[in-house]
């Protein structure tokens, strides 16, 4: 017999702020996003008090005083680690662990057909809870389709599940997929939900019962894939290891308003330096670069603008110096004087392996470069990031966001560890 499971981790943002700050428990709180802007995570008690996501923290910091909300800077650094924890843990369980996300995994047992899967389900979250603090929600199924379902049911039925919930029969199954919104089954984007409401498909049961051809018609192979995931039958693969990045971003808002071209274009180089790294990191290439800036859309006295702009390259690369070459040049045909910039960004996409690139008969790679972002990166690696940059960037500016909730780096830096007198 063939399990699945996926093992969600209950408020990850929050719950990392307050393994380390029990007197949160029971306490409203909101994560903010890059530069304090806005909410990105929320606990169950601030959702309960109806603060959206995405609510721009200047506007809501009266609302946040006014319920005692307790606001933090993202520390992606602590959450990341602690993420990696978890996931240690569960590997201790089952070697078939997919991480699906910072706060997700799924895991595959087979040939546990001897063990009761409920009890050894709750064994894996109280030791992911005893070892890093964090508490998960465990959904169980013959399909990562039905885990995926199940982890709802566990999560929204805490008191009664106890977290851990499974589906193990045509009962259990259909009760749960009449229970489950259309709109909220895994795999199922609004353009989705939408036309499949059009054909009065209002549930999850609703949708396994449209036929096959129609599925793939409108949904494709991979929605034809879910419903059948939905019926029982395990067709979502395992992915074990992470497939690499179809398109990487690095994009900031600024701390202050940036109304020089001068300065746009240094914040735009570095970002496109971040994101060559990121794809030397991974093995990568890229063949375009996408370049955007705006204003800020919250200060509607002052003259708005937003454009972007795809700019192809000649040959594929992963050099800092290719990549911001051509993002400056998207920079030039985008940038408007006389406003007063909020954001900006560069993202790299065309992404394919670096060792199976299409040569080109008259453009390439200087070949030069390799060796010298090879070198670049062992001194970043041995004397820390950010240590070599372009002449077009600031070198005596470390970009800094703002980020004035951030709580200690409490596992990633020595100097936050805690100290016990």
């Amino acid at each position: 017999m063939r399990v699945f499971a996926l093992v969600d981790c209950n408020n990850f943002y929050a719950s990392c702020e307050r393994i380390f700050q029990p007197t949160l428990e029971g306490k409203p709180i909101a994560i903010l996003s890059n530069n304090d802007g806005c909410v990105i995570a929320r606990s169950n008690e601030a959702k309960a008090l109806g603060l959206p996501m995405g609510a721009p923290a200047h506007k809501f910091a009266s609302f946040f005083r006014q319920h005692d909300v307790r606001v933090f800077s993202s520390n992606y650094p602590l959450y990341g680690d602690l993420s990696q924890r978890v996931m240690d843990v569960l590997r201790q369980f089952t070697p078939e662990v997919e991480v699906y996300s910072i706060d997700e995994a799924f895991l595959h047992f087979d040939g546990f057909q001897q063990y009761d899967m409920e009890a050894y389900a709750q064994q894996m979250r109280k030791r992911v809870r005893k070892w890093t603090g964090m508490p998960v929600s465990i959904g169980l199924g013959p399909s990562k389709g039905l885990a995926k379902v199940a982890n709802r049911v566990a999560k929204k039925f805490a008191a009664k599940t106890n977290g851990v919930y499974v589906i193990d029969s045509e009962e259990k199954r259909i009760k749960a997929l009449k229970w489950l919104p259309i709109a909220d089954v895994w795999g199922i984007g609004r353009q989705h939900a939408r036309r499949l409401a059009f054909s009065n498909v209002k549930t999850a049961y609703d949708f396994t019962l449209l036929s096959d051809e129609w599925v793939r018609k409108h949904m494709s192979v991979v929605g034809l894939r879910l419903k059948k995931d939905l019926e029982g039958t395990a067709t979502i693969p395992m992915e074990m290891v992470p497939s690499p990045k179809k398109a990487i971003a690095t994009t900031r808002s600024f701390e202050s308003l940036i109304t020089s071209y001068e300065e746009m274009r240094e914040r735009i180089s570095t970002y496109a330096t971040l994101c060559a790294e990121k794809l030397r990191k991974q093995g990568s290439n890229c063949h375009a670069v996408y370049v955007f800036v705006r204003s800020n859309p919250f200060m509607p006295d002052l003259p708005q603008y937003r454009n972007g702009i795809l700019i192809p390259m000649p040959f594929a690369s992963q050099s800092s110096l290719t990549v911001s070459k051509y993002a400056l040049k998207g920079l030039e045909r985008i940038y408007k004087n006389g406003i007063q910039y909020k954001k900006a960004g560069v993202m790299v996409t065309g992404i394919i392996p670096k060792n199976a690139q299409q040569l080109t008969l008259f453009d390439k790679e200087d070949a030069r470069h390799d060796a010298l972002m090879q070198r670049i990166d062992h001194l970043h690696r041995k004397y820390g990031p950010h240590k070599i940059k372009l002449a077009n960037q600031d070198l005596s500016r470390t970009f800094k966001m703002k980020q004035a909730h951030l709580s200690p780096r409490y596992t990633t830096d020595i100097n936050d560890i805690i100290k016990v007198k």
